[in-house]
């Protein structure tokens, strides 16, 4: 019999990694790659069009959908497992603190920065980088104002990537500098 919540926790990963993979991409190749190319437009190079009209719109695609589907894995996860079924999403929301388990409280900061990721997916970036890459009608103005939301929410999201990486990870181990 094939535990389903180990397949879950495997696709939670799988789809994690395209996240936050797409996150890094976004911050530590897309934002270079763009300046240069607009640098180099004025001097007859291809300028951000190739970018912004075929790469950007797919990879924010994968980037909001992962986003999605990473949150969504992680909840079942929390409710099917038998480590946090007791607690469920609840308990890892609540970090805890019914049971003062160090482990159920990782896992609960852990999933309280990936919201708080994933709302900033779906309600900052998507929405702004909609009016950058032209998807929506917007004039100079708002997709500057957009531009510069865009840029600190993924920002911020690469930032609050590293804890929530580390207390998910933590979550499921019993780790001795933990009390327990």
């Amino acid at each position: 019999m094939i535990d389903v919540s180990i397949l879950v926790r495997w696709l939670h990963l799988v789809v994690g990694v395209m996240w936050i993979g797409l996150l890094y991409y976004f911050n530590f190749v897309q934002v270079g790659a763009l300046a240069q190319a607009n640098a180099e437009a004025s001097n007859g190079g291809p300028g951000a069009a190739a970018i912004t009209k075929y790469v950007a719109p797919r990879a924010l695609f994968w980037f909001r959908w992962a986003a999605l589907a990473t949150w969504l894995t992680g909840a079942f996860y929390l409710e099917s497992s038998a480590q946090y079924a007791q607690a469920g999403l609840a308990g890892a929301f609540s970090l805890g603190a019914n049971g003062h388990n160090i482990q159920l409280t990782s896992i609960g900061m852990g999933a309280w920065l990936g919201t708080i990721m994933l709302l900033n997916v779906w309600g900052l970036i998507w929405p702004n980088q909609k009016k950058v890459l032209g998807l929506v009608q917007a004039t100079d103005a708002e997709k500057a104002k957009a531009r510069r939301v865009a840029f600190l929410a993924s920002r911020a999201n690469t930032m609050l990537s590293i804890p929530m990486l580390m207390f998910m990870q933590a979550g499921g181990h019993k780790l001795p500098f933990f009390m327990n």
